[in-house]
């Protein structure tokens, strides 16, 4: 489209014609991504002993696709770093005690990642650790 073209168009034809370029990412496609991501964080040893360890996802935030061939996943993720974080809680009736986890040691981040559409290749990604307010990890990619 041509600037004087554009100029002509009203603000919904604009918000489409953008809309139009695009893509469309489906959640079997963010998922195979975010298990990428997932496995790169619990193999890194820079990110091991920054974060400590990748317990699970806790909520997807997001993804889509804001570049062609580009896919960018966001999600919330818990480590676990340090000690066992198990503690003795007396169980009823005299049954001794249980080895229950009680979450000591244990934070959530914001993981931000970017990926390779076509290859599933880690462009870039980061984990920020107050949820945007403190220090960020980069993964070396």
């Amino acid at each position: 489209i041509c600037p004087t073209e554009r100029s002509r168009q009203t603000p919904t034809q604009r918000r489409a014609n953008s809309l139009l370029m695009m893509a469309q990412v489906s959640q079997k496609e963010a998922q195979t991504g975010i298990d990428k991501v997932v496995k790169a964080l619990r193999s890194d040893k820079t990110a091991k002993s920054e974060l400590g360890n990748l317990v699970k996802v806790q909520n997807i935030l997001g993804y889509g696709s804001p570049k062609p061939d580009v896919l960018a996943v966001r999600f919330n993720a818990s480590f676990q770093k340090g000690g066992m974080g198990r503690s003795a809680v007396p169980l009823p009736f005299g049954l001794g005690q249980s080895n229950k986890s009680e979450g000591r040691g244990t934070m959530v981040g914001q993981v931000k990642a970017s990926l390779d559409a076509k290859t599933g290749k880690i462009l870039e990604c980061s984990v920020f650790r107050d949820l945007g307010y403190g220090r960020a990890f980069n993964l070396k990619v």
